[in-house]
């Protein structure tokens, strides 16, 4: 655990105290938005076992996820929809999505730590780490808020829409997903920028935007 504090200890001893970690979930997928996590965890925070989200079973995301709420100094989600991500595509996307989250925060950081997403500008110093989720608790921590909150998304979406499994794939463009895609056409909520949502509406054209 201590290698996961390197980057916030040196933060403590340069002055900072408030230090946000911030991720997003749901680069790839084809349907739903992407979703950020912001946290201040308290200063030399340990929690065992918590890495980079996409490192942990489901049920310990679960089990983090309300564990980092409860012990946090403060944290945010920032959502940012598929229409949105059409309009301004998905790096910049992620990147509002970061923002909002750290503007859904109660506390004001004083130092912000993202994984690999540089924001130039930015009304308090940041820091991009290449593979964050995996070096800095705080970076790990958000990117367990940001998934489980999209995971919980992608459910309630599959409620609505049970014919595209999306409960199963998470939206992500596995074989399955792109069978049904193919089969039922792309709901409101699909990404029509991307690749295979693109290519089924130009040669399929009796898809429409349900």
């Amino acid at each position: 655990m201590e290698d996961l504090l390197a980057y916030e200890k040196e933060l403590y001893q340069s002055g900072y105290h408030l230090i946000c970690g911030c991720d997003e979930a749901g680069r790839g997928p084809l349907v739903g938005p992407v979703v950020a996590g912001a946290v201040i965890l308290p200063k030399n925070y340990q929690l065992e076992g918590l890495t980079d989200s996409k490192q942990l079973s489901e049920k310990k995301r679960e089990k983090f996820f309300e564990i980092i709420k409860k012990d946090a100094i403060a944290y945010g989600i920032g959502i940012v929809s598929p229409q949105v991500i059409d309009e301004i595509n998905i790096y910049e996307a992620s990147r509002l999505a970061m923002k909002e989250a750290i503007k859904n925060m109660q506390v004001k950081p004083d130092y912000v730590i993202t994984d690999a997403m540089p924001m130039p500008g930015y009304e308090v110093p940041v820091k991009s780490i290449i593979k964050g989720d995996a070096k800095s608790i705080t970076i790990a921590a958000a990117s367990v808020l940001a998934k489980v909150t999209r995971d919980h998304i992608l459910y309630e979406m599959d409620k609505e829409h049970p014919e595209y499994e999306f409960a199963r794939h998470k939206g992500y463009p596995t074989k399955r997903h792109l069978e049904l895609l193919k089969l039922y056409g792309p709901t409101k909520d699909y990404r029509f920028t991307y690749g295979p949502v693109r290519d089924l509406i130009e040669t399929g054209g009796q898809y429409e935007k349900v």
